[in-house]
């Protein structure tokens, strides 16, 4: 399921349905119900505030799979034994948002914004010390042994 929510993460949400549609992935189904899902919710939070919505301009902004709960089951194996088998689920959360409207463009560069605000200039950073090299745990050298 990761490797599919990964396709969509970010997409425009007609965009997402396309994908999702076209995958050979077995869990594009379960995703393709949970984006439902999700431009549903969206859609009656704004009728609720009474807000105008596009959801041909909603994103997917945020895509995640988790781990849900094993169900642990078995079957019989060999000489009387039983195997396990781990039945493993998912949790799929999609959050969906509207594009933010293009900011404008004003007169000033933004290299004069920059210019105007003295002080912020990052200081070049000297380089770090290399650490001091330890004595022995003893707190002194071993006596050499030779011919005395």
């Amino acid at each position: 399921m990761r490797l599919v929510i990964d396709q969509i993460r970010g997409h425009a949400v007609p965009e997402a349905y396309a994908i999702l549609k076209f995958s050979k992935k077995l869990a594009a189904k379960q995703i393709h119900k949970v984006l439902k899902s999700a431009v549903a919710n969206a859609e009656q939070k704004a009728q609720r505030q009474n807000e105008p919505l596009d959801v041909d301009r909603l994103r997917v902004r945020y895509a995640v799979v988790n781990e849900g709960q094993t169900l642990k089951r078995f079957t019989p194996g060999a000489m009387g034994r039983a195997t396990p088998i781990m039945k493993r689920t998912s949790h799929v959360e999609i959050r969906v948002g509207a594009d933010a409207p293009p900011p404008r463009a004003t007169a000033a560069p933004a290299a004069a914004k920059a210019a105007a605000k003295p002080g912020k200039a990052k200081a070049a950073r000297s380089p770090a010390r290399a650490p001091a090299k330890r004595s022995s745990a003893r707190g002194g050298s071993k006596p050499k042994k030779g011919k005395d």
